[in-house]
């Protein structure tokens, strides 16, 4: 494929400029929140059949190019991955390595993340093998993106959008590669156990219903039946084998810490107070955070607030961490639903505890489903890179432009009862909250309040809220002031970033339209 093809741009209902087309698919340009609702019916993959599989369930095969060759590996396909085992994962690299070997060029590759361990593949992509990347992009490879080096244009989904674009039919997959601590001959996988556990596989259950050839690759090789399997051998073509699909060390963190700043410590124990005293804190509540350092201080808070009240959650949502665990244990919530888990705690309790549930996008994120998770939750604390006055957010760029963050499920968490954005007013003097975010991420009506260490703004849209905690302690300030002060602390307002007039990625709404898109800096 040439090098970044020219599309014509159109003006979206949020004001964004997009590609009308983007690597030879059309594109619906963002309608609004709720306003595109397509029709017709789910994409599914080729009817098989047994008589094509060994009769001894036996799928093994000796490596992973001999995986790739059966399955028929050829230009221009689409190979997809997962990002359950997070910067430690080694079984991406390895099959987009086995293609180069292979000769293979031009591959769209489709994980459900890409991260820095992962860096490798920006030679790959210089030398034609990975035509462009549609999937969260973290640190160099979002970087070389920006820098408009990649072949094709990068395309940003949430966790929800993911699983929506391939049962959708928008991406469809030729052959999905997936990481598994623990399978059998059969192809059923798990991630809950093995030297490797990394907790849930549910990044990768889309791709396993509906790629055309799925591969299992295990460090950890059970005989028949590996129990539970979070994956089935039905959808499996070939098992192959492999001294280590990971690196333990940075697959779960035993290090993840709560903020010792006091600045975030003090944006989190705000969130607390306010989930109190609007009375989102009461028996059957629901909330969900993530594993930052504030997020983490915010259950602690949380947790003690909680039980000063006598309150229970009925759930916790996931991305799990031996916060939420100590939760779960001490009885404070009655269930765990994660996506994916992030320390050794929350494998060992997803492992061994009926109530730590392991969820998919399918069940907790995907916007053309009938009905998510992600809309049952009261509360959900995020971050963000960047807020604008009006309460736009922005979580994949920072203000210089770069393409640094995946979105993850951060877009369907906006669902949420009430959407809080955890930010510190400034980082590295530079001030969070902007006149316009550099990449439009979250629409203005989604996000409920923004929480600094200066103060807590409420969206004006919520009334609700306003009144909720009217005569609290809060510091409850207009977004505007918040901003004015944090540029006098800052010395002004961050510069725009300089950029050319070429888009080099479109970050995709839940619904599947283009929201916005990331421009190749300068």
């Amino acid at each position: 494929m040439a090098i970044l093809e020219k599309t014509e741009l159109v003006l979206n209902a949020a004001g964004r400029m997009v590609p009308e087309i983007a690597n030879g698919r059309p594109q619906v340009p963002y309608l609004g929140v709720g306003k595109y609702q397509p029709r017709g019916n789910k994409a599914a993959p080729p009817i098989r059949t047994a008589a094509d599989y060994p009769e001894s369930g036996d799928k093994r095969v000796a490596d992973l190019e001999t995986a790739l060759r059966k399955c028929g590996l050829r230009d221009g396909m689409v190979i997809s991955s997962h990002h359950h085992l997070r910067d430690g994962d080694r079984v991406a690299l390895m099959a987009l390595e086995a293609a180069a070997r292979m000769g293979v060029k031009d591959l769209m590759w489709f994980p459900s993340a890409s991260f820095p361990s992962q860096k490798a593949a920006i030679e790959l992509m210089a030398s034609g093998v990975i035509d462009h990347i549609e999937g969260s992009m973290n640190g160099p490879l979002g970087d070389y993106c920006t820098q408009g080096k990649m072949r094709g244009m990068g395309v940003l989904r949430s966790h929800g959008g993911r699983w929506q674009a391939i049962q959708d039919g928008e991406v469809h997959i030729d052959i999905a590669v997936i990481a598994a601590p623990t399978a059998d001959p059969f192809g059923n996988c798990d991630g809950s156990h093995g030297k490797s556990a990394c907790g849930s596989l549910g990044f990768a259950l889309a791709d396993s219903l509906y790629a055309d050839h799925v591969i299992a690759v295990t460090d950890s090789l059970v005989p028949f039946p590996c129990i539970p399997w979070q994956i089935q051998g039905n959808s499996v073509d070939y098992v192959v084998t492999v001294d280590s699909i990971g690196d333990p060390a940075r697959i779960v963190s035993g290090t993840t810490q709560v903020t010792r700043s006091p600045d975030r410590l003090r944006i989190a124990e705000f969130v607390a107070r306010f989930l109190r005293d609007a009375g989102i804190m009461r028996n059957g509540f629901s909330f969900q955070a993530g594993s930052g350092g504030i997020a983490l201080a915010f259950v602690s808070y949380l947790k003690q607030m909680m039980k000063d009240a006598g309150v229970k959650a009925r759930f916790v949502r996931g991305g799990s961490t031996k916060y939420l665990v100590e939760l779960l244990e001490e009885g404070l919530t009655d269930y765990i639903l994660d996506g994916q888990t992030f320390d050794l705690s929350g494998v060992q309790s997803i492992a061994s505890n009926p109530r730590h549930v392991a969820t998919s996008p399918f069940t907790s994120y995907n916007y053309h489903g009938k009905g998510n998770f992600a809309s049952m939750v009261d509360a959900v604390v995020l971050g963000a890179t960047e807020v604008d006055a009006n309460f736009n957010a922005n979580v994949v760029t920072h203000s210089d432009g770069r393409l640094l963050h995946g979105i993850g499920g951060w877009q369907n968490c906006l669902a949420a009862g009430c959407t809080i954005l955890a930010v510190p007013s400034f980082r590295d003097r530079i001030p969070v909250i902007v006149d316009e975010v550099t990449t439009l991420c979250g629409p203005a009506e989604l996000i409920d309040v923004v929480v600094t260490e200066r103060g807590i703004a409420i969206n004006p849209r919520r009334q609700d809220l306003l009144d909720a905690v009217k005569g609290s302690k809060l510091p409850i300030h207009p977004l505007q002031q918040i901003k004015a002060e944090v540029e006098r602390i800052c010395g002004g307002k961050p510069q725009r970033p300089q950029r050319a007039d070429r888009p080099v990625a479109i970050v995709k709404w839940v619904d599947g339209s283009v929201l916005d898109s990331v421009w190749q800096v300068v």
